[in-house]
Order: structure tokens, then sequence, then C-alpha cells
């Protein structure tokens, strides 16, 4: 995740929004998606940037968490270090996920660290990328972060191609778009009108702010 500082943070919805929105939805995103993970039992961290935020992340979640600074020149080598750090620290299986989809059920995260009978896992997004991606302790290679073009929509394409190389066995999970749009955002709401995240922080704002956010009332 990225420290939630206006202006710094989902710079393509702000385009579409205004910063203080981007900022609010932003927050919430990884709010709602903590919670989610928390209630699965599983170590978990929280990889921040930039890394000088340590204090700004403490003060907005509190020190309940386990943290720890991203570090690399881009997010290539900043995934392929948190990665590395962590398996160092004796955990045989690791899954990363992005912070742009907050909706990931339980369900979904379980399907994920369950991928016995392949090599890795990996989540792929409607727009090019992927939202999550896991490997087992002797699985992991960095050959996959490095010469990525990253933000473009190669990325999950490109990423496959390195694991078929490799005659790596991948479980692909069902795909998710990241919210990086309005149209991303009404989509996101639409799909989860009568879903277990119709009550969540992020859906709560949009329904309290539909008409400034899409510029029309919403249905009853």
């Amino acid at each position: 995740m990225k420290s939630p500082e206006k202006g710094m943070v989902k710079s393509r919805l702000a385009k579409d929004t205004d910063e203080d929105t981007a900022l609010s939805l932003y927050e919430l995103f990884v709010l709602d998606l903590l919670e989610t993970l928390k209630t699965g039992g599983y170590a978990l961290k929280i990889s921040f940037f930039p890394p000088d935020a340590s204090d700004t992340v403490s003060a907005w979640l509190g020190e309940g968490y386990s943290v720890m600074p991203q570090q690399g020149k881009d997010l290539g080598e900043r995934m392929k270090n948190a990665f590395q750090k962590t398996f160092s620290e004796g955990f045989g299986r690791v899954l990363l996920i992005g912070s742009d989809v907050p909706d990931l059920t339980s369900t979904l995260i379980d399907e994920a660290y369950t991928f016995d009978h392949h090599d890795t896992v990996l989540g792929p997004s409607p727009d090019g990328g992927y939202y999550l991606i896991g490997f087992k302790h002797d699985t992991f290679t960095p050959e996959i972060f490095e010469g990525m073009q990253w933000g473009t929509d190669q990325v999950f394409r490109e990423t496959m191609a390195v694991f078929r190389r490799k005659n790596y066995r991948v479980h692909v999970l069902h795909p998710k778009r990241d919210i990086d749009r309005i149209e991303d955002l009404r989509d996101f709401f639409e799909q989860n009108q009568n879903t277990g995240f119709t009550d969540s922080r992020t859906m709560r704002f949009i329904r309290n702010n539909f008409e400034a956010l899409f510029g029309e009332k919403k249905n009853s």
C-alpha cells in the first residue's frame, strides 16, 4: 500500500473526482481489505511506500500491525524485495495482494493460499495486470519481477510467459477489477449491491456520495 497522502494516491480516480475524494476512497479500500484479511487468521504484513512513511502509516492504522517499508527503484524491485524479506523470516508460503481490490473475499484468499499442487498463484485484472501473486519458498523466482513493463496491459501476459518458460504450474484465480477510474468505481458499486460487501465502509461512502461521484441520483 501507499501512504495515505493527498495527491499521492489514486491519481486517475482523482482526475475523475478530486484529490480529497480519491484519498478518502483509498483509505476505505485499505481498511476494508485489512478487515477481511484479519478474519483469515493468516500472518499479515503491511508493505508500505514510500519507505520513510512509517510514522504516517502507524498513526493511521495504529500499532497493531506488522509493517515493513518497500525498498527498490521500481514496483518490480519493491515486490521482489518484499518476498525475499518475508521468506527470510521463515515463512513457507507468501501472498502479495494489491490495495485496489477492497472486496476480496475470505473465500478467494483461502483459495489463493491453497495452491498445493501448483508452483505459484496469480490473480488477473481485466486491465492486463494482476491483483495478487503468491509463491512457496522453494518456487519463488525473482526473474518474474525483472524487466517488466509495469503499469501496462501486458503485465499479466508477460508474467505468464515467464512462468511457461520455467514450466511452472500456475493456479489462476477469478479476475478482479482494480478501481482506478470512476467507471471502475461504478462497476464495483453495481456488482456489490447484493453481496456480503454491501455494508462495507467503501459501499457506504459510495451510497452517501452517489450523486457527487456519478453526477446522477441513485435509484431507490
